[in-house]
């Protein structure tokens, strides 16, 4: 989801350094009370979104990981997911450290961490130079 369909970016830049360098740990951002609370989606993403699930070609599903030790956040996302792509996304959500360890054709992505790397599918990293938005994995897809 975070920097997939949704722009996390966008949100931690709604905070103040001070406040982020506060929070920060290992590195990480995940600790930010409601940093998954509601941040704008990506340029393109519930289009995009709507017209995978409404196509005959793809069963969709939005696989993210949630800090562990943040649980709020796994709620959190949950109710971005409900709010912005509604009825589409039912029950269409999962949350796993383990992307590789599900099975399909497609993973849009923009790490490779949290075994996205490890995909046996062919992973589509979002917002590399083959795929820098939702324009160009749609045109590769072609829902």
């Amino acid at each position: 989801m975070d920097g997939v369909l949704v722009d996390l970016a966008a949100k931690i830049a709604t905070y103040s350094k001070d406040f982020i360098d506060a929070c920060q740990k290992d590195d990480t951002v995940d600790c930010i009370p409601d940093l998954f609370l509601d941040p704008p989606p990506m340029a393109g993403a519930i289009d995009a979104f709507n017209k995978f699930v409404k196509s005959d070609k793809y069963d969709v599903y939005i696989l993210s990981t949630a800090p562990w030790n943040n649980p709020d956040a796994w709620m959190q996302k949950r109710k971005w997911v409900m709010k912005y792509l509604g009825d589409g996304a039912y029950k269409r959500l999962i949350l796993s450290h383990n992307k590789h360890l599900n099975i399909g054709d497609y993973l849009i992505d923009d790490r490779t961490k949290n075994g996205a790397g490890d995909f046996t599918g062919q992973l589509l990293q979002f917002g590399s130079d083959k795929f820098p938005d939702w324009n160009s994995i749609l045109n590769y897809l072609k829902p």
